[in-house]
């Protein structure tokens, strides 16, 4: 089983759009049992919170329900539970390689890696463009899915 956790700042609005847009992908294409996907923040700022409600409202709209989910925070030892540690943006990059001091197993990715414009995820956050958002995570996804199921 692959394990995916992506991560964003407090895990509640890019992160959990992507969790839930992938496990939407995987499913659709039949392959819910090889991949186990969540997701986690690098702050403390939103520990236990819902999905912020603008996120939740795009993933409904797509018809993606991320009921019953609320912010955790990334631990150290998620870096041996998991396969792929997916940033958001470089800031969530930094976070990790801090608390994680090296990735000698070449885990820590950006989403956006997985996409002919590498760069950082839309943050909605600061820009309140749910759309944006989506757009780059959608791409993100199916980049980063492909990638696993073909190595390229």
């Amino acid at each position: 089983m692959i394990k995916v956790l992506f991560v964003c700042h407090g895990n509640i609005c890019r992160s959990p759009i992507a969790e839930f847009v992938m496990k939407d992908m995987v499913q659709t294409a039949g392959l819910s049992g090889e991949y186990s996907i969540e997701s986690a923040a690098t702050s403390s700022e939103e520990l236990g919170n819902p999905v912020y409600p603008p996120a939740r409202r795009i993933l409904a709209a797509h018809g993606i329900d991320c009921s019953g989910k609320t912010a955790r925070r990334i631990r150290r030892n998620d870096y041996n539970d998991f396969d792929l540690l997916i940033g958001m943006d470089r800031a969530n990059l930094r976070n990790m390689h801090r608390l994680f001091v090296e990735d000698p197993e070449d885990k820590i990715h950006a989403l956006m890696e997985y996409t002919d414009r590498p760069g950082d995820v839309a943050d909605p956050w600061y820009t309140r463009d749910f759309e944006a958002t989506w757009r780059d995570v959608q791409e993100g996804c199916a980049g980063l899915l492909k990638w696993l199921e073909t190595g390229k």
